[in-house]
C-alpha cells in the first residue's frame, strides 16, 4: 500500500512541526515494515541534525527523513489510532512534538470486516457503453494491478484474497481456475480458487526469500469446457518482514596493517549480507565496532565505515614491539542500524601490527677482539653479535655488515649467521705474520631494507673489531722455483751442477739453517750437499734417456727446518740438456726382403739417429771395404738426407740370408758413424716381385743344402731312438729268463732307487760340484733326531784332512778331484769299510741290495766283474773304468 501524503498550508519560516496534529488514513490490515505516511519538519536551518522519535516504539518507528512505518503487523481498530511523533535537535537538545491520527479507511455498509476484504474484484476486460445507437459490447485493455501479500502471515488459512469473474456469469454458468506455478505447478497447492464463486485463496504462509512473487493466469470456462473470456494475469507479491538477521560472510576476518600508520589508513573491509529485502529498511545493513582488544594505547584505534564495513585507524601509535595484534567485534545490523527494531549479528577482526624497519640494529659491545695464524683462509676469527626488536628473521630484522676501514687489502670478509643474526669475520686471503701483526677493522650494521623515514642510525650501529695474527712455523720456500740450468750432457759423475737454496720466511723465530734432502730423482744422477744446497751429479747426464722429456730433465729437492712442528717445502730443479753427438746412427729397419735377379732388387732404408740437429742428418752411407764380397754383390745409393737404398750390385744372387754391414755417418761435429748389420733375404721371385719360397728361408743364415741335411739328421736320430727303445723291452725279457751272474748281495744295481725326475736325463751335465767337497755338510749331525742313526754311517771322529775344491772346479778336474779323494780315504785308518760320500738320507733298514763300500778303495774287490756297468749310462761307465779296469 502507497503511503498517504497530507498536505498543509504554507506558514512563515518556523523551526518546528507545520501542525500539531496530522491525520492521515490507512488500511485497516497493517503489516510490519510497512509506510504509513510522511511526517514533515521545518528547518529554518539546514545544519541542524533531527532526531525523529514514537511515543509507541513497539508499534511504529520514524526514520531520519521523516517516514512512519509499522514495526509489526496488526489491525487498525474503528476507531482513529493516536500516538506522538517527536523531534530533537542533536546539538541544542530542543524538543517539537506532533500528534499523529490514524483513522481506518471506511467499511461498507452492511457488510462485514470478511466481506470488507472480498470486496475487490477483478472483472474479465469488457465493458458495456451506452451511445445512441444500441448497446454495443466493445474489447478495451486493461492492467490489472498486483496483489500485495506479506510474508509469514499467521492466518487463518486459506486466507481469501481477490475474486475473479466475468460479465457474463449472469447469463451463462461459468466455471473459475487458475493455472502457473503456486497453483498447479510446483509448488502447488499454494493458491486455490473457487470454481463457482471466483475467490482466489492463498493456503499456507509465505516466504519471500524463496519466492518473491507469483504469476498465475485466470481462466473462465463454460459447463462444457469452452472458453468464455481470454486469460487473465494475476501478478501477487509477497511483502518482505523483518525476519532475517544479517550474516557475515567470514566469522573471522583477518587484516594488517603496518605499524606507525598514520591515521586514516585503510586496513580491511568486513561484508554481511541480509537475504530480506535489499530494497527495504529489513535489507539495509550498519557496521559497528562493539570492542577492541587491547585497548593501548587508546581505546579507539579503528574505526568502521557504518555502511561500507571498511575499517580504518583513527589514532596514531601503532607499535608492533608493544602490541602485535588487535581483535576487534564488529556489529552488522539491519533496519539502517536502528538498534531497538534492527536485527544484528556480530564477527571478530583480527588486525595483525606488520614490522616495520623502525629499529636499527645495534652492537652489544664497542670493541670485538680475534685472533688467527697466519696463513689460515676461510677461518672465522670473531663473532659479531647486535641485537634489533624488529620481527625476527624478516629483512627489518636480517643485519648485513660492512667494513667501513682498516682492511684496504680485503682479507677479510663478513657473512651473517641466518639464526642468530651475529656477523661472521672470516679470512679470506692468508696473512703473513712478518708483515701483519694486527689488525683493526671498522664494522657497520644494517638491515636488508632501509629504516623508515624519519630515523637515524645510532652510534651503537658501528663496532671495532680487533684481530691479533699469530707467529706460525712457516715452510721454507725455493727462490726460484722451478730453477732453470741448461747443460750440455755427457757431464761426467762428481761434477758440481748448481746450487739450490731455499729460504726460512720465519724472521721472527730463532732456527738453525735449513737442511736439504733429495726427494724426487728419476734417473738418480744427482745429489744435494744436506748444508749449503750444492747439487753435483752421480752419474753422467744422457739426453737420450728416458726420463728426459724434450730435452729437460726434473727432479725434485726438499728443504726442511727445526721449527715447531718442523716445516718443509719442495723445489723443482729443471735441466735443460744440450744435445752432443754422443750417439751414433744406425739402420733401420734391421731386416729386409730382395730377389735373387737384378730387377727388382731395391731396399729402401732409414737412418735413425738419438741426437738431434746438428748432430743427426743428413747422413752419409756407404758399405765397407771388407769383405770384398760386400761391394761386389751390393751397392748403396743415398736418395734423402735420412734414407738410402741397397740393391743387388750383380745380375743373380742364390736365395739365403746374407749380413750386409752398413757405415752410417751423421753429421755431427765431430762426425759419429757406426756400422749397422742390415739382415737381407735373397728369395726367388714372381713376375710382382713377391718372394715364392720365404717360408724355406729359416732365420738361422743357412742355405738350402744346409736345411735338406738338417732334416736328414732328424730322421736317422728318431730311428736310432725307435731301434734302442726295442733293443732295451728285448734285454729286460733276457733278464727276466735268467739268473744274474752277479751274486745278489754284489748287485748294486737292485739299490738304485727312482723316486722322482729332477733332472734332464743324461744330457744333464749341470752338476753342484760343491756338494762333493764336504759331504758331512749335506746333513749335519746335530740336527739329526737322536737314536735315528744308520748302521753304515759313520762315527763321529776327527775330521780327515780330505782335498778341498774351489766352489766352481772346471770339469775336466773332476777326475782329478776324484782319485785325491781315494787316496786320501786309503790312508785314513779311521775310514770304515763304506763309502760315506754316498749318504744322503735315511732310507729305511732291511734293504735286500747289497753294500756299495766295496768301492771305496782300489785295493778291495779287485777279482769283481764291473763290465755290466757299463749299461747304465756314463755315470756308472766312468766307475767302471776306475775299478775294473785293471792296473790302468
Amino acid at each position: 500500500q502507497a503511503p498517504i501524503k497530507a498536505t498543509c498550508e504554507d506558514m512563515s519560516c518556523k523551526t518546528g512541526f507545520p501542525e500539531d496534529v496530522h491525520s492521515a488514513v490507512v488500511s485497516r490490515s497493517v503489516h510490519g515494515g510497512q509506510p504509513l505516511l510522511n511526517v514533515r519538519f521545518r528547518s529554518c536551518d539546514g545544519n541542524k541534525k533531527i532526531h525523529f522519535g514514537s511515543s509507541e516504539p513497539e508499534d511504529f518507528r520514524v526514520s531520519e527523513d521523516g517516514v512512519v512505518y509499522a514495526e509489526r503487523s496488526f489491525q487498525l481498530s474503528a476507531e482513529p489510532t493516536e500516538f506522538v511523533v517527536s523531534a530533537q535537535d542533536k546539538e541544542t537538545q530542543q524538543e517539537w512534538q506532533m500528534r499523529v491520527k490514524l483513522t481506518p479507511e471506511p467499511a461498507f455498509t452492511g457488510a462485514s470486516e470478511k466481506d470488507q476484504r472480498k470486496i475487490e474484484e477483478i472483472i474479465f476486460p469488457w465493458q458495456q457503453y451506452k451511445h445512441s445507437s444500441p448497446l454495443k459490447r466493445q474489447k478495451r485493455d486493461w492492467v490489472i494491478p498486483p496483489i500485495n501479500l506479506p510474508e509469514n502471515s499467521k492466518g487463518p488459512f486459506p486466507q481469501e484474497l481477490v475474486r475473479i469473474r466475468s460479465d457474463r456469469d449472469k447469463s451463462l454458468s461459468l466455471r473459475y481456475s487458475v493455472t502457473g506455478p503456486g497453483a498447479d505447478q510446483p509448488p502447488t497447492g499454494i493458491f486455490i480458487i473457487n470454481p463457482i464463486s471466483g475467490q482466489l485463496s492463498v493456503t499456507k504462509p509465505l516466504d519471500r526469500e524463496q519466492i518473491a512473487s507469483f504469476h498465475l493466469r485466470a481462466h473462465a470456462v463454460d459447463v462444457n469446457g469452452n472458453q468464455v473470456e481470454n486469460p487473465i494475469d494475476i501478478v501477487i507479491n509477497v511483502i518482505d518482514m523483518n525476519d532475517n538477521r544479517p550474516e557475515f560472510l567470514h566469522q573471522v576476518w583477518n587484516g594488517t596493517v603496518p605499524e606507525g600508520s598514520k591515521p586514516g589508513t585503510y586496513v580491511m573491509t568486513v561484508t554481511a549480507i541480509d537475504a530480506d529485502d535489499p530494497n527495504t529498511q529489513n535489507g539495509m545493513l550498519r557496521y559497528r565496532i562493539l570492542s577492541q582488544a587491547p585497548s593501548s594505547p587508546s581505546p579507539n584505534m579503528f574505526t568502521i565505515n557504518n555502511e561500507t564495513g571498511d575499517i580504518i585507524t583513527v589514532a596514531a601509535g601503532l607499535d608492533r614491539e608493544k602490541v602485535q595484534q588487535y581483535t576487534l567485534i564488529i556489529q552488522a545490523t539491519d533496519m539502517e542500524g536502528n538498534p531497538t527494531y534492527g536485527l544484528s549479528n556480530t564477527a571478530t577482526a583480527v588486525i595483525a601490527v606488520t614490522d616495520v624497519n623502525d629499529n636499527p640494529p645495534e652492537f652489544t659491545a664497542m670493541t670485538f677482539y680475534g685472533e688467527v695464524p697466519e696463513n689460515r683462509m676461510d677461518v672465522i676469527v670473531a663473532n659479531l653479535t647486535v641485537t634489533d626488536k624488529d620481527q625476527p628473521h624478516t629483512p627489518a630484522w636480517n643485519a648485513m655488515y660492512r667494513m667501513t676501514g682498516g682492511d684496504p687489502t680485503g682479507r677479510f670478509t663478513i657473512l651473517t649467521d641466518p639464526n642468530s643474526n651475529d656477523g661472521l669475520v672470516t679470512v679470506v686471503k692468508p696473512i703473513d705474520f712478518e708483515t701483519n701483526r694486527m689488525f683493526v677493522l671498522t664494522v657497520a650494521a644494517e638491515n636488508q631494507v632501509p629504516l623508515a623515514k624519519g630515523i637515524q642510525h645510532p652510534p651503537q650501529s658501528t663496532a671495532t673489531v680487533s684481530i691479533t695474527v699469530i707467529d706460525v712455523n712457516e715452510s721454507p720456500y725455493f727462490v726460484p722455483n722451478p730453477k732453470l740450468v741448461r747443460q750440455e750432457e755427457g757431464l761426467m759423475a762428481g761434477s758440481v751442477l748448481t746450487t739450490f737454496t731455499a729460504q726460512d720466511p720465519d724472521r721472527y723465530m730463532q732456527q738453525t739453517s735449513l737442511r736439504y734432502s733429495k726427494l724426487s730423482d728419476p734417473a738418480n744422477w744427482l745429489k744435494i750437499d744436506p748444508v749449503n744446497g750444492q747439487i753435483t751429479t752421480t752419474a753422467v747426464l744422457d739426453r737420450e734417456s728416458i726420463y728426459v722429456q724434450n730435452n729437460m730433465y726434473n727432479a725434485t729437492f726438499l728443504a726442511s727446518d727445526n721449527g715447531i712442528p718442523p716445516m718443509s717445502g719442495t723445489g723443482t730443479l729443471q735441466i735443460y740438456l744440450l744435445d752432443i753427438n754422443d750417439n751414433a746412427p744406425q739402420v733401420h729397419p734391421k731386416e729386409a726382403t730382395t730377389c735373387e735377379t737384378l730387377q727388382p732388387n731395391a731396399i729402401n732404408i732409414t737412418a735413425v739417429d738419438p741426437d738431434i740437429d746438428p748432430n743427426a742428418g743428413p747422413f752419409a752411407f756407404e758399405l765397407p771395404d771388407t769383405p770384398a764380397s760386400i761391394k761386389r754383390n751390393w751397392t748403396i745409393v743415398r736418395i734423402s738426407g735420412d734414407h738410402a737404398q741397397l740393391s743387388l750390385r750383380i745380375r743373380f744372387l742364390e736365395a739365403g740370408i746374407y749380413d750386409v754391414p752398413i757405415v752410417i755417418t751423421d753429421s755431427g761435429n765431430p762426425h759419429a758413424s757406426s756400422t749397422s748389420l742390415l739382415k737381407v733375404k735373397v728369395c726367388q721371385c714372381d713376375l710382382n716381385g713377391d718372394c715364392t719360397d720365404v717360408d724355406r728361408i729359416v732365420g738361422a743364415g743357412l742355405g738350402t743344402g744346409a736345411i735338406i741335411a738338417i732334416l736328414l739328421c732328424i730322421i736317422i736320430l728318431l730311428i736310432l731312438v725307435l731301434m734302442f727303445v726295442v733293443w732295451m723291452k728285448r734285454r729286460d725279457k733276457e733278464r727276466q729268463a735268467k739268473q744274474l751272474l752277479i751274486d745278489p748281495e754284489d748287485d748294486v744295481r737292485d739299490n738304485i732307487l727312482k723316486y722322482d725326475e729332477e733332472g734332464g736325463g743324461e744330457e744333464d751335465q749341470d752338476y753342484d760340484l760343491s756338494q762333493l767337497q764336504q759331504p758331512d755338510t749335506v746333513e749335519p749331525d746335530a740336527i739329526k733326531p737322536v737314536g735315528i742313526r744308520r748302521l753304515d754311517e759313520r762315527p763321529i771322529h776327527a775330521e780327515p784332512q780330505y782335498p778341498v775344491r774351489s766352489a766352481a772346479p772346471h770339469p775336466g778336474d773332476i777326475g782329478d778331484f776324484i782319485n785325491e779323494g781315494l787316496k786320501a780315504a786309503d790312508n785314513d785308518p779311521t775310514a770304515p769299510p763304506y763309502d760315506s760320500l754316498l749318504v744322503f738320507d735315511y732310507e729305511g733298514s732291511g734293504s735286500t741290495a747289497g753294500s756299495l763300500s766295496s768301492l771305496n778303495s782300489s785295493s778291495s774287490g779287485g777279482e769283481q766283474d764291473y763290465d755290466y756297468l757299463n749299461d747304465w749310462g756314463p755315470r756308472f761307465k766312468k766307475l767302471a773304468d776306475m775299478y775294473g779296469g785293471g792296473d790302468d
